[in-house]
């Protein structure tokens, strides 16, 4: 059995990963960490009666008497970084929901693990629909190097652009690095920010905030007399759970942490 812990377990995708890992036949959930609900039993969180599992607000006191063999965080920007390496030091294989690292924090992050022989993954986005999308939009722009990104998620999410959008950026820039149009010249704004931010110089990200909204993503791309969207929707947070549960059976065997869910399903790790 995985043992496993979910750090941020109190929101909206800690709760289902704490219930996916729950219900789980191969995990056993033995921690819930939280600055909310503390004290509150996590069974009743995820409608599974009581467990005993007791939501905590120290990572570093469950970590000083526990380790698991996983730990899923999604806490946020501010948590995120120094956790991981929380984690890391104790032995424990970090599995990241959480977006907000930056290039340097990641690759930090992937030297300390492989120093320390252990492994895990950093993931901007779970959803298997939405690995698919990403490598779909970088076969594409092969062909169609005139492309934008509309990312849109809930009014709650805090970092702007998404992950999964600058993952997906990063994806199309090492395809056509210099086959990308990278705008006008002249291009000019009225309104500064309305064309959108700009990755590498040139991919144009375009976030939107909207309650209602879950996570969505439309990768436009444009070519003579044509364009070609590709999109993918989360309908539910479950649409995440899949993925989340293949990344924890394949730290156990890893080495080393990787950055994206494609390491896993189209890779070896």
């Amino acid at each position: 059995m995985i043992e496993v812990l979910v750090t941020g377990a109190y929101g909206r995708m800690g709760r289902e990963s704490a219930k996916a890992v729950w219900n789980a036949e191969d995990m056993v959930l033995t921690g819930a960490v939280d600055r909310q609900g503390v004290g509150s039993d996590i069974g009743q969180i995820i409608e599974c009666g009581r467990t005993g599992i007791i939501i905590e607000d120290s990572l570093e006191e469950y970590l000083k008497r526990k380790r698991p063999d996983v730990a899923v965080d999604y806490t946020g920007p501010q948590a995120v970084y120094q956790n991981t390496l929380k984690y890391l030091e104790h032995g424990v294989r970090p599995i990241i929901g959480a977006t907000g690292l930056d290039a340097r924090q990641i690759n930090d992050i992937i030297d300390l693990s492989e120093k320390k022989g252990i492994g895990g993954l950093i993931a901007p986005n779970f959803a298997i629909g939405a690995i698919l999308m990403m490598r779909f939009a970088a076969e594409a722009v092969r062909f169609l190097p005139d492309v934008e990104i509309i990312e849109m998620h809930h009014d709650q999410k805090i970092d702007a652009p998404s992950g999964t959008a600058i993952k997906t950026a990063e994806l199309i820039y090492e395809q056509r690095a210099d086959g990308y149009r990278q705008g006008l010249p002249a291009e000019l704004e009225t309104l500064p920010g309305a064309r959108g931010a700009k990755y590498n110089g040139g991919i144009r990200i375009h976030s939107v905030r909207l309650p209602g909204l879950v996570a969505h993503q439309e990768v436009i791309l444009g070519g003579l007399g044509q364009t070609l969207t590709i999109r993918h929707d989360t309908i539910n947070r479950e649409s995440f759970m899949p993925g989340m549960l293949i990344a924890i059976r394949r730290a156990i065997d890893m080495k080393t942490v990787v950055y994206g869910l494609e390491k896993l399903l189209f890779e070896s790790a």
